[in-house]
């Protein structure tokens, strides 16, 4: 794995998802509230692959647009199927930036 700068965080919208495509992975990356965090999972959902980070955001969930499989983003775990999941990512804030631990 390999620390990467993602975004500015001043670019990802609050209380939903930007899209970010990088080192050939497309990202969704997630500003959410309460707590204030970041998280980046794969854009596309294992159902169909259908644009997450266009999916609407209620608190710590997305749901795809596609389908409306919902993914809880703090776990990565389908919320109707718990055996379902998306690749979730580690993050970090660095002077403004988001920055993810991506694959090498």
């Amino acid at each position: 794995m390999a620390w990467t700068e993602v975004i500015e965080l001043s670019r990802c919208r609050d209380g939903a998802g930007t899209f970010v495509e990088l080192a050939g992975l497309e990202l969704a990356v997630f500003r959410l509230r309460e707590p204030e965090r970041v998280v980046v999972i794969d854009n596309a959902c294992p159902h169909a692959s259908g644009n997450l980070s266009g999916g609407e955001v209620t608190e710590s969930r997305v749901r795809c647009p596609s389908h409306e499989w919902e993914f809880d983003l703090d776990r990565g775990v389908c919320t109707q199927s718990p055996q379902v999941t998306v690749q979730r990512y580690p993050v970090e804030i660095r002077g403004g930036m988001v920055w993810v631990d991506l694959p090498d």
